[in-house]
Order: C-alpha cells, then structure tokens, then sequence
C-alpha cells in the first residue's frame, strides 16, 4: 500500500475515532480506574431511593450502556490498533499471512487485521 492510500484510510479511521469517542461519551465517561478507560453511567442517577421501578429502570439503563460501551470500546482498540499500524507503515498486511489485504475489504472495514480469507479463522 502506498502513502496516498493509507493516508486515506488513516482518514477515515480518524473520523471513526471521532464517532465512537462521541457515542462512549453520550453513556458513559472517562475513568483512570476503569479497565478499558470508560465507565458507564446513566443519565441522571439522581433517583429516589424508595421507588423500587426507577431504580430497576436506572440499574437496568446501567447495565445496558455498560454492555454497549464495552461494543464501541472494543470497536476503538481496533481503530487505535489501525492507526498504529499505519504509523509502523505495517497497515493493510494480513496478520496470518503477510500479504495485502484486499483493497474492498479495507474500504468496507478499515481496522481489518485480515485478508477476507483469514478473517473467520
């Protein structure tokens, strides 16, 4: 792959960097102590204690943002994952292989690690 190539890629994953950072924030916030650097939250966790039903919805909230955070956090180790590949010049080389991946397979997932033969394995 040739610098004008990966230079548009680096784009885009530039850009889904943005986007995932953007939806993490919207359920969740940075946290140092937090394993993968977000934590969840829910809107308002300003509830009142004895109403059983809004905290159930608040913990429920919780627990889903928690699972998507952790969909969109793997989603952004992948993009990081690219864009240090495209800075190690190593981007778009099959990590099973070590031959080119696909140009559409990179259009259509830009953090791909694989050519589409390797991708299931």
């Amino acid at each position: 792959m040739n610098t004008k190539e990966a230079q548009v890629f680096k784009k885009k994953l530039l850009v889904e960097k943005a986007e995932l950072e953007k939806e993490l924030a919207s359920i969740g916030e940075k946290s140092p102590t937090a394993k993968n650097g977000w934590e969840a939250t829910t809107k308002d966790m300003e509830v009142d204690k004895a109403d059983e039903n809004e905290v159930a919805d608040k913990l429920e909230e919780y627990e889903g943002n928690t699972n998507i955070l952790g969909q969109l956090d793997g989603q952004l180790a992948e993009v990081n994952a690219a864009l240090d590949r495209i800075a190690k010049g190593t981007y778009g080389i099959c990590e099973k292989c070590g031959q080119p991946i696909e140009k559409d397979r990179l259009e259509a997932n830009p953090s791909a690690r694989t050519s589409i033969k390797h991708a299931h394995k």
